[in-house]
């Protein structure tokens, strides 16, 4: 059973659909209120920062939990210089992608460990890596990733379970969309093979490492050498 967060839009919602071409058993969750998933069996609504609400999934879900893969694409971005951001936002983006990411493999890491098997695949990402202005809260969020699932890995090694990280650059699909085009051409030239990356290289990545039973606590850049 492979569990996407963040399966509404961008990066999860392509990956979702390419497994389902694979006939992959899937279950994505989104955050916000939609009828477009409302009806769709294969969607689940889940605030993945309330730990009650992951609990009551995992247990909602439980007769399909088997050969667990949880790949956790749900994040939440706010973009300002440290002295001018507001606490209140700041704190969102790390409940949402580091005590989220947290949240979601807390309740399936027990059934992984009874099963002897589970893949975990967190997204970081290159803004935690270059220092990039305003981007504080993000960046944070993102690096907090990479302490947890090196810990993670360590305590859950012997029971089968792999826990990795991939630390994305700028593709095709995902969030640098949503800015403008004038924007977008500048992080191209920043970026050595002169575009942005084509989402496949994503899911290459992933399927690599749900095979592999050896990488384990690990950090995979995917930037076409911008770092």
């Amino acid at each position: 059973m492979i569990i996407i967060t963040g399966a509404s839009r961008g990066i999860g919602k392509y990956l979702m659909e390419e497994f389902l071409k694979l006939n992959k058993k899937v279950i994505g969750t989104y955050f916000k209120e939609s009828s477009e998933f409302e009806k769709n069996p294969l969607m689940y609504r889940l605030d993945i920062t309330d730990i009650r609400g992951t609990e009551k999934f995992a247990e909602d879900i439980k007769e399909y939990l088997n050969e667990i893969v949880l790949i956790n694409c749900a994040g939440n971005n706010y973009n300002s210089f440290a002295h001018k951001s507001s606490p209140e936002e700041w704190s969102k983006v790390i409940n949402t992608n580091l005590t989220g990411t947290y949240n979601m493999i807390r309740v399936l890491l027990p059934v992984m460990r009874e099963q002897g098997y589970g893949r975990i695949i967190n997204f970081s990402s290159i803004v935690a890596q270059k220092g990039i202005p305003g981007t504080s809260a993000y960046a944070a969020s993102k690096a907090g990733l990479w302490g947890m699932t090196r810990s993670m890995a360590a305590e859950n090694a012997g029971k089968g379970i792999t826990i990795n990280s991939l630390n994305l650059g700028y593709f095709e699909i995902g969030m640098i969309t949503e800015v403008s085009d004038e924007y977008q051409e500048v992080v191209k030239k920043k970026i050595p093979t002169g575009k942005f990356g084509d989402p496949k290289n994503i899911l290459n990545a992933l399927n690599f490492l749900i095979e592999s039973d050896y990488i384990n606590g690990s950090s995979l850049d995917i930037n076409g050498a911008i770092s």
